[in-house]
């Protein structure tokens, strides 16, 4: 990793020693070969989130404070072409991951096995476990999916559907780990926006995988990555989640989609399927605490309160 050493802010006029410590480090970036090398994505990862944030970054800062811009513009170019270089390792190296993917060599273990040679991730790293937000798994998990630009939204929410955020894909992964799948299982993620989810649950775990999406745009959008990476068992529903057919699923994961009223009625929903068959429930965010409360599912873990922690529920 490179590190930014001090006494260069882009606050400050630019000066000979500030321009010499820039070329420096795209001199160090431009040498190390190991960034160079297909297998070496997280390392890769760090580099070009150093020299954008870290370097062309300060440039423009510079450049707004000095008319001698030759130089600075000069920099900046050749920082955008390295960054751009190492930019097109990775779009080659999904590109060949999601052929594979169509072709079907990568799902159950073959998939994990293949996301931990490029991801040094730790499903029992407390730190990652107490708390929101993505990390180099997301960037990765991002980059095998065929389309990048998130569809603008069509609908207005209802009062009680919450944002569309990505669930972080290590929470999906931790999800897998827990729920023990058998190739009876259903399951469906209420609230599905792009659909990463259900596809990377499918691709983890084999099983069939559905989501339901109440977004017209988002519905096409993951429907189409499932169609891109040839899944037969991932399906997604236009529909809100309270009017969807739930017959055969047997597990069921939320986001926090909605809250309060709304949040009840797809929960009773839930408890009927559970008087038909044992079911369980996964949540994450906020809607944990409105989940615990219901009298017809068990708490399987500590209550601690943290609702950025998966929540593993099970009808009794």
């Amino acid at each position: 990793m490179i590190k930014k050493e001090p006494g260069i802010n882009s606050c400050n006029p630019p000066g000979e020693i500030a321009i010499s410590k820039i070329q420096s480090y795209i001199d160090t970036i431009e040498e190390k070969s190991s960034l160079h090398e297909e297998k070496n994505v997280e390392q890769r990862m760090e580099a070009i989130d150093f020299i954008g944030f870290h370097v062309i970054d300060q440039i423009k800062g510079f450049l707004q404070q000095t008319g001698d811009a030759a130089q600075l513009i000069a920099l900046k170019h050749r920082a955008e072409k390295v960054k751009a270089k190492l930019e097109a390792i990775d779009t080659n190296l999904f590109q060949k991951l999601r052929v594979n993917i169509q072709t079907g060599r990568y799902t159950g273990k073959a998939f994990k096995n293949l996301v931990c040679e490029y991801i040094d991730f730790n499903l029992a790293d407390k730190e990652h476990q107490e708390e929101a937000g993505y990390d180099n798994l997301d960037i990765f998990v991002n980059g095998l999916f065929p389309f990048q630009a998130m569809p603008e939204q069509t609908k207005e929410l209802e009062a009680e559907m919450v944002f569309y955020q990505k669930t972080p894909a290590r929470v999906i992964f931790e999800l897998v780990e827990k729920a023990g799948f058998t190739n009876e299982d259903v399951f469906f993620d209420l609230g599905s926006g792009l659909g990463q989810a259900v596809i990377l649950i499918n691709l983890l775990s084999g099983i069939t995988a559905c989501g339901v999406e109440f977004e017209p745009a988002f519905y096409n959008y993951a429907s189409a990555c499932a169609t891109q990476f040839k899944l037969p068992e991932v399906k997604f529903i236009n529909a809100d989640a309270r009017n969807t057919d739930y017959t055969n699923g047997t597990v069921f994961f939320m986001y926090t989609p909605f809250e309060g009223k709304m949040l009840d009625e797809v929960l009773a929903i839930l408890k009927k399927e559970s008087q038909l068959r044992k079911i369980r429930v996964f949540t994450y965010g906020p809607c944990t605490t409105q989940v615990a409360l219901q009298s017809w599912l068990d708490f399987e873990g500590r209550k601690d309160g943290n609702i950025y922690k998966l929540g593993v529920f099970s009808s009794m």
